[in-house]
Order: structure tokens, then C-alpha cells, then sequence
């Protein structure tokens, strides 16, 4: 088997599986507990994704003082919370963080 066959077989079988939960599973066999609970699985996995992202170098080692990334979140997030919209969060995010970094 070639390798263009094989990386082909390993996608269709990974987008079969992933599509067959989405596409096969009913809303309705939910009931609003369950509902309730998966609501909470984007927010509980979004700082598992952004912290490193913000915190840690490319060595993998923390870095607090003279972070511009810190200063951009905390203006991102307050920008969000007083906003309530997601392109103002993340275009307030990105220009603080290269204002940050290109100006200051």
C-alpha cells in the first residue's frame, strides 16, 4: 500500500468516525441536564488552549515580567466583557498586542 493510500484511508476513517457522532447521534436523547453540562465544554477547554499561548516562551518556560501578551488579554478580556462581541475581543486582543510589541 503506498503512502498516498494510506494517509487517504487514516482521513476517511478519522472523518467517518467524528461525522458519525455529529450526523447520527439525535439532539433529543439529551436530556437538559446533559444539555446544561456539555454547554459548559467550550469555556472549560478555551483556557487549556490560550494559556500557553500566553504564558509560556518557546523554550516552554513561564514568562511573567515584560510580557506583551498579558497586557493584550487583559485588554481583550476587558474589551469582551464590556462589549459582548467576539470580533471586538479579538481585534481589541491583536491591535493592543502589536501595539505592544511594534510601538511601546
Amino acid at each position: 500500500m503506498s503512502n498516498w493510500a494510506l494517509i487517504i484511508y487514516c482521513g476517511l476513517i478519522t472523518y467517518l468516525t467524528r461525522f458519525s457522532m455529529i450526523a447520527l447521534i439525535k439532539k433529543e436523547m439529551f436530556n437538559d441536564r446533559i444539555r446544561e453540562v456539555l454547554s459548559y465544554v467550550p469555556s472549560a477547554i478555551f483556557p487549556a488552549i490560550i494559556f500557553p499561548a500566553i504564558f509560556l516562551d518557546n523554550s516552554g518556560s513561564i514568562l511573567i515580567e515584560d510580557n506583551s501578551k498579558i497586557m493584550a488579554a487583559l485588554i481583550a478580556t476587558l474589551i469582551g466583557i464590556v462589549s459582548r462581541s467576539i470580533i471586538a475581543t479579538i481585534f481589541s486582543g491583536l491591535a493592543s498586542y502589536w501595539f505592544l510589541i511594534f510601538v511601546v
